[in-house]
């Protein structure tokens, strides 16, 4: 589990693989304290899992499902990334509950300076709006945000200084693609409800216009 609180970011030193499979080689210093192989370590809100380091760096398996659902098969040697270790039993939880499984990606629509804060528009599929609440939680490449306001196909966040200039959303503009991980509580919720949605649905399909004339209406 992670928190959406970045910790540092790190450079694409290598990739290799292709469409259905792919390692990563990622540069970066603060993230390898007191991590071992086996350990996840998110990258652009991505859990994957260490499978080999070095003092400079680590390495990481994707698999084609991740590369289907995130950017990361977008990604080229030299990018940065952001990156955050699973959250320690005994840490601080400061941002909200981050499982770095992306549901898919949006575009970066609009981004505009208000006062001290970037205002970011970002376009989304309507799956994943479904999912998208004003003033709940969402991970954007791994960062923490509260939504602002929602519409029909977009939904909008800000972001002040400081998490703009130690994130890679400082390098982010129009049109760029982030990854989207929705709240994990609403997709439990759905899910747990499904049934009784369904069976109602069920029933009401039972009263048509045939059973209404039927009994005098």
């Amino acid at each position: 589990m992670f928190t959406g609180i970045i910790e540092e970011t790190g450079r694409l030193t290598r990739i290799s693989g292709d469409s259905q499979a792919a390692r990563l080689g990622i540069g970066c210093k603060k993230v390898l304290e007191h991590t071992k192989i086996g350990d996840s370590i998110a990258v652009n809100g991505i859990c994957l899992t260490v499978v080999s380091m070095t003092e400079q760096g680590f390495e990481a398996d994707v698999m084609e499902e991740t590369l289907k659902r995130s950017s990361l098969g977008a990604l080229k040697t030299g990018d940065t990334v952001n990156l955050e270790r699973a959250m320690a039993a005994d840490g601080r939880f400061g941002g909200h509950i981050v499982s770095g499984h992306i549901d898919g990606t949006g575009r970066v629509e609009r981004m505009e300076q208000r006062a001290n804060a970037v205002w970011i528009t970002i376009q989304a599929q309507r799956a994943l709006m479904r999912y998208i609440v004003e003033k709940g939680s969402v991970a954007l490449d791994g960062v923490s945000l509260t939504v602002a306001s929602v519409s029909e196909g977009s939904f909008q966040v800000s972001m002040i200084p400081h998490t703009i200039q130690e994130t890679i959303w400082n390098q982010k503009k129009e049109g760029s693609l982030v990854n989207i991980e929705c709240d994990v509580i609403g997709k439990y919720v759905e899910k747990l409800l499904s049934p009784a949605l369904e069976e109602e649905k069920k029933q009401e399909s039972k009263i048509t216009e045939a059973f209404l004339k039927k009994y005098g209406f």
